[in-house]
């Protein structure tokens, strides 16, 4: 997880991974990161052999046996070099998940989103998912409300809903997702709009008819 958090924050061009690593092994980070944007290439790095080694030297990644000579390293070095002055050479987002389906391995949903990088003024906060209360949409960025007040991230909110565990939070609104476990309840006005009410806090938050059912049982 560590080396996940890493690479989301340097955006490196190209990762050598470990396949046995504690935690995620490589294979299960290499799935993480081919749902991303802009996949770094990945070379592997391993002392087992029992891996399809021809399913990785037809795509645009490599595979380094340990232990590893400084031959066939120049060579991995000098075609990524290759490749990444090349633009038109740059791998499409499918490239990772297409290689892992060679090899047979099933990429796993990505891990629910843990943490979130968010600006407050002129800092950068770094800030756990269980601190959101919820996120409502703010022009060309998002906003995220805490229990100690409010961050910009640029993330839309319908990117957002993807990375987020649907059970623990919902869409309540085109522009506005709650956290389950800060719902204290609903109520209906005299218009009958439904609205959330949060624990602790003041502001109600409009649910649009099309997420009124989530509150049936409420």
């Amino acid at each position: 997880m560590q080396a996940l958090e890493l690479i989301d924050e340097l955006a490196p061009q190209v990762v050598f991974l470990d396949i046995q690593m504690p935690g995620l092994n490589g294979i299960e980070l290499a799935a993480r990161l081919c749902t991303g944007a802009k996949p770094p290439r990945v070379v592997f790095t391993t002392a087992y052999e029992h891996y399809a080694l021809q399913a990785f030297e037809q795509a645009a990644f490599d595979y380094l046996l340990k232990p590893i000579g400084l031959d066939r390293l120049e060579r991995t070095v000098a075609r990524l070099k290759e490749a990444l002055a090349t633009p038109a050479a740059a791998p499409a987002p499918d490239t990772l998940a297409a290689l892992l389906r060679q090899l047979g391995v099933a990429a796993p949903a990505p891990a629910p989103l843990q943490w979130i990088r968010a600006a407050k003024g002129q800092e950068t906060r770094l800030v756990a998912i269980d601190e959101v209360i919820y996120f409502q949409s703010n022009d060309k960025y998002t906003s995220v409300f805490l229990a100690d007040g409010e961050c910009l991230i640029r993330t839309p909110l319908s990117k957002l809903k993807e990375q987020l565990d649907a059970g623990q939070f919902w869409q309540i609104h085109r522009g506005v997702i709650v956290a389950a476990r800060h719902v204290a309840g609903t109520r209906t006005d005299f218009r009958g709009r439904l609205h959330v009410r949060l624990k602790g806090r003041d502001e109600q938050l409009v649910v649009s008819r099309n997420y009124v059912d989530l509150f049936r049982q409420m």
